[in-house]
């Protein structure tokens, strides 16, 4: 069992390396937080972008990470930049002895989110994974049925995730739409619902996938995968950013012998339907987890990071670390694989 050192006397000291789309989830949770973590540094590498939040947030601002890292007392260091120079990154903290909590997905290339935890573990210092949706109420009580094995045998489960991203959404930066850094819709936008695939179900044993795209990019904008787990339950999920005129739906549907649950809206924050052999006196309230978004990020961002700051101080486990984080990447890049080469892919990719 590896030890960590822990932050009781003080604040945790967090960095954001990245100030763009997905940035002003942490900087609010950071902000919800602040009686136990402050922000004492940003990184970006657009100059204009970086005075603005330099001047909102009154902090040291930095163009580049290296020169961030060696000027700064920081703890955590939040990245924030697209997916595929997470490995870099990551690997230049851990050098530095500094924890990372790195966006999804955690890296774009098998072998980078091995590096990774690698670098991580090598250095003593912790490696998180963003995985709010985990946090969501809905998804919660759903988590707590399948805990619960009221379901019975699950037998077949499905996930739509019909949103859309127009050309004009990647035309923002050279980066988006790239195998590289970004990766395509399962890859980047329905990421936290291929988590949900073994963070609900279980372990996968096979998968097999056909992907297209109609856009001007790299990657894929629309797909489909069937999912064969260990437990026999079989399953797909249907994911495009092509719908019109807005996002439209974001699903999953459990189907077992003993239960019927499907969790829906346009980011599974509306149950939909909730019905077992059984029943428990939280059925009643069902209703209550619902709620109503336009975001398909959720509000888990601030309850994560209160596990985050737990681990930190040495009061709790880390509930995604790097190793969770290979599960969902390990399953995206057999996707990408059966898709290129049209032919079921076995889990795992390595022994």
């Amino acid at each position: 069992m590896k030890s960590f050192s822990t932050i009781n006397d003080r604040k945790i000291k967090a960095a954001i390396v990245g100030c763009g789309r997905i940035s002003k989830n942490h900087f609010g949770s950071i902000e919800k937080h602040q009686d136990t973590i402050e922000l004492v540094a940003i990184c970006d590498i657009d100059k204009t972008v970086l005075s603005d939040h330099k001047n909102t947030y009154k902090v040291k601002a930095y163009l580049n990470i290296e020169e961030m890292l060696n000027d700064t007392q920081i703890d955590l260091v939040i990245l924030c930049t697209p997916s595929g120079i997470h490995a870099d990154q990551a690997e230049l903290c851990a050098k530095h002895k500094i924890n990372v909590l790195t966006e999804k997905p955690m890296a774009t290339r098998w072998g980078d989110g091995i590096r990774m935890v690698k670098a991580c573990d090598d250095a003593g210092v912790r490696l998180f994974v963003v995985k709010q949706n985990r946090k969501n109420a809905t998804l919660q009580l759903l988590k707590r049925a399948v805990t619960e094995n009221r379901f019975g045998k699950i037998n077949m489960v499905h996930l739509n995730v019909f949103w859309t991203r127009p050309q004009e959404y990647y035309d923002q930066g050279s980066w988006r739409g790239t195998w590289e850094f970004d990766g395509g819709a399962f890859m980047n936008q329905a990421s936290h619902y291929v988590d949900l695939l073994e963070w609900l179900i279980g372990p996968i044993s096979k998968v097999q996938a056909m992907m297209s795209t109609s856009l001007d990019i790299e990657v894929e904008d629309t797909g489909v995968l069937n999912i064969k787990w260990r437990n026999g339950a079989l399953g797909s999920m249907s994911v495009t950013m092509l719908t019109y005129p807005k996002n439209f739906e974001g699903s999953i549907t459990i189907l077992g012998d003993k239960g019927t649950v499907r969790v829906g809206g346009v980011a599974v924050n509306d149950i939909q339907h909730w019905e077992f052999e059984d029943s428990k006196d939280y059925d009643k309230n069902i209703s209550n987890a619902n709620y109503e978004t336009t975001s398909v990020y959720g509000f888990g961002h601030p309850l994560y990071y209160k596990n985050v700051i737990e681990v930190l101080r040495g009061k709790a486990e880390p509930e995604t670390d790097g190793r969770e984080g290979l599960k969902s990447l390990e399953v995206l890049i057999a996707s990408y694989l059966s898709a290129k080469d049209a032919k079921t892919i076995s889990l795992p990719l390595d022994f």
